[in-house]
């Protein structure tokens, strides 16, 4: 069990994120820390997430997959995103 990163940026202008949102909270614990910013917490490797997460995604658009640890920072992120990065990575 491990806790992630996912970004994105969807190339075209007027994009429907929502099949990627749900995919992304199917995951199980998620925390939306900014628009395209998301910390999860899953079971799977971040091969995996990506390969589950490419699926809706199209020809321009960026995904990126990072397991975290400890030694991150933030500044004004929300509350919920703010204390798991720092009482619970």
């Amino acid at each position: 069990m491990g806790y992630f990163l996912i970004s994105y940026d969807l190339g075209a202008a007027i994009k429907d994120h929502r099949p990627l949102i749900e995919e992304i909270q199917k995951i199980g614990n998620t925390w939306q820390c900014m628009d395209s910013l998301w910390v999860v917490k899953s079971n799977e490797t971040s091969g995996l997430l990506k390969e589950r997460l490419a699926k809706h995604l199209k020809g321009d658009d960026k995904l990126l997959v990072v397991g975290i640890k400890r030694h991150g920072a933030s500044y004004n992120l929300n509350k919920d995103c703010s204390d798991l990065l720092s009482k619970k990575i």
